[in-house]
Parts: C-alpha cells; sequence; structure tokens
C-alpha cells in the first residue's frame, strides 16, 4: 500500500514503513526507509511529530534505531502492517498467584 498526499499524525501507527525525504524533515539529505515503532507523544510545532523507530537498510533491515522530527504531511507510507483483530478476555478467569482459577 503506498498513501500519497498529507497524512493525519494519529493515522500514523507501529509498524508502518514509511519512506522519509526532505519534504518531511530536513534532517533527511538523502532518503530513508523507517519502521515505526511508535508516535512520541512529545511536545511539538503544528503540523509536526516526533517518531520513534528504526532507519532501514536497502535489504529491509534495521541498522539504527532514531526518533526523528517530520511533518506527517511530506511522508509516504509504502506498507502497513495488518491490523489485529482486538484481544478478547476469558470471563470470569481470575489470575493468583501463577494460577489461573475459573
Amino acid at each position: 500500500m503506498s498513501t500519497h498526499g498529507p497524512i493525519p499524525p494519529n493515522n500514523l501507527r507501529s509498524g508502518d514503513l514509511l519512506h522519509v525525504t526532505r519534504a518531511a524533515s530536513v534532517q533527511c539529505i538523502n532518503p530513508i526507509a523507517f519502521r515505526v515503532i511508535r508516535v512520541l507523544d512529545w511536545p511539538t510545532y503544528d503540523g509536526w511529530v516526533w517518531l520513534e523507530g528504526y532507519q532501514l537498510n536497502a535489504k529491509g533491515d534495521a541498522v539504527a534505531r532514531r526518533s526523528i522530527f517530520v511533518q506527517p504531511a511530506g511522508l509516504v507510507i509504502t506498507q502497513r502492517p495488518p491490523r489485529q483483530p482486538p484481544r478478547q478476555t476469558l470471563r470470569g478467569a481470575t489470575h493468583s498467584r501463577g494460577v489461573f482459577k475459573s
């Protein structure tokens, strides 16, 4: 999946693979592939966001863990992980000292 155009900061999520260029951040002299770990809730300017993740090499291997300051409007999402269904809990199950009781 490839997304072009403005990306709202709340649309970014863990696992997204991004193409980051100077359109997104002056930190990126050369474009990089970036796998998002999380969107950081740090104070910032309007239209900017802090992301924590891994810079990837051409093979897709993580080469550096980084926090980057970007404008989501300049990002391109090149791949999204599948959405996980909400986890279901067992009804009536309680946990006490490592033993489950029902």
